[in-house]
């Protein structure tokens, strides 16, 4: 990985200017998702009997990939799945809780894991030194009002009411005091169970948040956006809902998965999937800023992108069980294998989301273990690294509290079939509270690669560290057998020069990297 002059290469000349804050890196932007789906929460997270299970039936194992990871907020427990659940089916005496049908997926949910059972999870992850946050998913799909009101004062009234008490009952003589809610999932899909128009959810919608803010002024709530930049829908979508909203809201959401199939196979198109999300970002906060224009209003809603990763949809893997009497308990659903090209793809779509943090204020990376996730499980066996871990890992732990620099770049532009000519090298800037600065940038060409430039705001840095994630192998894999074959490796390309002013590097074909200046 030297730095070399070869003019076939490509350039970038990046500008870290720190005159000119973007915002500050929202701690909710490292969020992540559990859902009731595959073995995400059965064999993922919870498997009682393991080798590592604690006394809870939680697996230690995964609770120090989750701690290694950096995942903050937890939304949970859907997706689909939430669109057709019973919260009250996840609490109470386990052996007496009921045995569901999951019409989302196709399987059968046994309730074993519910609401106090994510609590004392989230306690045990303890990120940072303090309990993850819960992001709570209210089903809007086939029930309602009520069914909001009921939860909130199950989890948050301190005690006193009917159902205040059951909690206490229960076990949890504190409030869970859950501050963030998702008011429905993707209910603009015909897939999703109760799916509604835009006037009939935005109507709903309305009507639960002002309930709920009844209970409790101050809660932090999520509407339904798009399930997809591409719906049919999208756009008259948000600004519909918004008109009823948007007072009573904080946060809009969006969805985006990116997979080759979606370019008809084109790499270097998949390779820029992250333009497609940051048009998505842009165009939904246009969206946001002209209802609040036309509301004359100074509220401020941002987006919680609270679904976004690789998933291979049209995959093997992603295919539902079938069939009247095949109704599985956690089946093996949606456990795509990432290579280090993926790793590069989600790296690409983190610096997205960071380089907007002015409008994205919470992410949820879908999901957490076993489905489409950075982390994988064998049954009473082992728990590893995928690929895409380790760009969320060194981004979480290297930019959490920093503020993140206005984008200052330019790079050799190459063509994406889907997208027209791009930045070949897409990068963000992240300053941290000792003064020091860290540039994530990734290299989206397919076979070329970059020479890179970064200019610092002032000489006298000391020292530059570089870390790449980056296979000569593309298609490379970690998996059960061979969980280290990809993981990061120092990049010794980078050099500071003797003013510590200036760093060079080169970025090799298809790589991720973290440059950390001290």
């Amino acid at each position: 990985m030297a730095h070399t002059d070869n003019p076939s290469a490509l350039t970038a000349r990046i500008v870290a200017d720190d005159e000119f804050e973007l915002s500050e890196v929202p701690n909710r932007i490292f969020g992540s998702f559990v859902e009731h789906l595959g073995r995400c929460v059965h064999e993922g997270i919870y498997e009682p009997g393991h080798p590592s299970a604690d006394e809870n039936g939680f697996r230690q194992d995964v609770i120090e990939l989750v701690r290694e990871l950096g995942a903050t907020t937890i939304r949970y427990p859907g997706g689909n799945f939430v669109s057709g659940y019973r919260w009250e089916d996840g609490v109470g005496s386990v052996e007496q809780r009921p045995r569901r049908l999951d019409t989302a997926w196709h399987s059968t949910e046994t309730n074993e894991f519910g609401l106090h059972e994510m609590d004392a999870w989230l306690k045990k992850v303890s990120v940072d030194g303090k309990p993850n946050e819960l992001m709570e998913a209210i089903n809007l799909g086939t029930r309602g009002l009520q069914e909001a009101f009921d939860i909130v004062e199950y989890a948050n009234i301190p005690g006193g009411t009917k159902l205040s008490n059951e909690r206490k009952a229960n076990g949890a003589e504190e409030p869970f005091d859950i501050r963030l809610w998702c008011l429905g999932n993707e209910m603009d899909g015909p897939w999703q169970l109760g799916h509604k128009s835009a006037e009939d959810y935005g109507v709903l919608a309305a009507d639960v948040a002002r309930g709920l803010r009844q209970i409790d002024p101050d809660l932090q709530l999520a509407v339904c956006g798009s399930a997809a930049h591409d719906m049919p829908t999208f756009g008259q979508w948000e600004e519909t809902v918004l008109e009823h909203t948007y007072d009573l809201v904080n946060f809009l959401s969006c969805h985006a998965y990116y997979e080759p199939a979606h370019y008809d196979g084109d790499l270097q198109s998949f390779m820029a999937s992250g333009v497609d999300m940051d048009r998505f970002i842009k165009e939904v906060g246009a969206i946001i800023d002209t209802v609040k224009a036309e509301k004359r209003s100074n509220h401020d809603v941002y987006i919680s992108f609270d679904e976004w990763n690789v998933w291979y949809q049209s995959a093997e893997p992603s295919k539902v069980p079938q069939g009247i009497g095949n109704w599985p308990v956690a089946p093996h659903l949606l456990e795509d294998v990432y290579n280090a090209m993926d790793a590069v793809v989600f790296g690409d779509l983190m610096i997205t989301l960071l380089k907007n943090a002015d409008r994205v204020k919470a992410a949820s990376l879908a999901q957490l273990v076993n489905v489409i996730a950075p982390i994988m499980t064998q049954k009473g066996g082992d728990a590893w690294r995928q690929t895409t871990f380790y760009p969320f890992a060194l981004t979480a732990k290297l930019t959490k509290g920093g503020t993140v620099l206005e984008p200052k770049q330019s790079s050799t532009p190459i063509a994406a079939k889907a997208y027209g000519e791009v930045e070949s090298v897409n990068s963000v800037v992240v300053k941290r509270e000792d003064g020091s600065h860290v540039i994530l940038l990734t290299n989206r060409s397919l076979d070329q690669a970059a020479d890179v430039e970064i200019s610092l705001p002032h000489a006298g840095f000391a020292t530059v560290e570089a870390t790449t994630v980056h296979d000569d192998d593309m298609y490379a894999a970690n998996t059960a057998d061979n969980q280290n074959r990809v993981t990061p490796s120092r990049n010794t390309s980078a050099q500071l020069d003797e003013q510590g002013e200036r760093v060079t590097l080169t970025l090799p074909a298809v790589s991720w990297t973290a440059v950390e200046v001290k």
